[in-house]
């Protein structure tokens, strides 16, 4: 389940879910981007380090993540939520909760849903 960025899916809706990914294992232990883009591709999602590593700086410019400088060159940066970046992903979780909560139901479930809505549109427009 190979997924590009050239894909308009990907670019619209899993990049924000690679940024949740993130965040969460920020929060976690830290993260740096090797590790991450193993991480996301035991997820299924094939990143290139030229992707990964700029959604990482942006995180930290926007001050979700703090970075490290490592202490010798060849070791890796390693990125941790900040108080900012917990916030939002405290934000995001509330929201995908939602989301899975109306999105995730069963259909049926959905279509009564609808079935009903549509009886009171039907409803209203009479009187």
């Amino acid at each position: 389940m190979s997924k590009k960025m050239s894909d308009p899916i990907v670019r619209e809706f899993l990049l924000t879910f690679w940024k949740i990914h993130i965040l969460h294992h920020a929060e976690e232990q830290g993260v740096y981007g090797q590790w991450m883009l193993e991480e996301l591709h035991r997820h299924g999602y094939r990143l290139s380090p030229g992707t990964l590593y700029p959604v990482l700086a942006r995180m930290a410019r926007r001050g979700w993540l703090r970075s490290t400088e490592p202490k010798k060159s060849r070791d890796a940066r390693v990125y941790r939520i900040t108080p900012e970046g917990a916030n939002v992903l405290k934000r995001l979780r509330a929201s995908l909760g939602e989301l899975q909560h109306e999105v995730g139901s069963p259909p049926s479930r959905s279509k009564r849903r609808s079935a009903a809505l549509a009886q009171r549109t039907r409803n209203s427009i009479r009187r």
